[in-house]
């Protein structure tokens, strides 16, 4: 008997010596990988902290490669009330957005690097070609659904948190 085991009942020293039964083991993994698919995993999200009303949490996509960004929501029949997208851009800079093949109507939310709403395009047009966006510099647009932003009392100045964005993203 090794020192490790030394003033141990022989239970406890025949449970130290077990080695797990093969099946177990792979319950043990067919439950975690269940786990991630099933959405039980981190989901990026961001909380927005409107002036005087209730903060409000949303899932988002995350997209920050040119690629990402340019499809968008494109093509989406529809988004769930509690997601949307949120677009990273490297630098802050003056964004527009167009609505070309967008088939749902979205408010769109500009955010500046200190995670400040710096505009609003409310209830965008599906399939629009016309560009809309403030005339002011910002980092990050978050788009949901048309008339989110009303509903939930978002206006210029609301304050965005970041929970579980990836590094790169913030």
């Amino acid at each position: 008997m090794t020192t490790a085991g030394r003033g141990l009942s022989r239970p406890v020293q025949h449970l130290m010596r077990a080695r797990p039964h093969p099946k177990i083991t792979a319950l043990a993994l067919l439950a975690a990988v269940i786990g991630l698919l099933c959405g039980c995993a981190a989901r990026p999200a961001v909380i927005l902290h409107p002036a005087g009303g209730a903060a409000v949490r949303v899932r988002v996509e995350v997209v920050n490669t040119p690629l990402a960004r340019a499809q968008g929501l494109m093509y989406r029949r529809e988004l769930a009330a509690d997601a949307g997208m949120l677009f990273v851009f490297p630098h802050a800079g003056v964004q527009h957005f167009w609505m070309k093949n967008t088939l749902i109507a979205l408010d769109m939310l500009f955010i500046d690097d200190s995670r400040r709403v710096v505009g609003i395009v409310a209830n965008a047009r599906p399939l629009s070609t016309r560009s809309v966006g403030p005339e002011v510099p910002c980092r990050y647009v978050l788009e949901v659904n048309g008339g989110f932003a009303a509903q939930h009392h978002i206006e210029v100045g609301a304050t965005i948190e970041f929970v579980d964005v990836p590094a790169g993203a913030s």
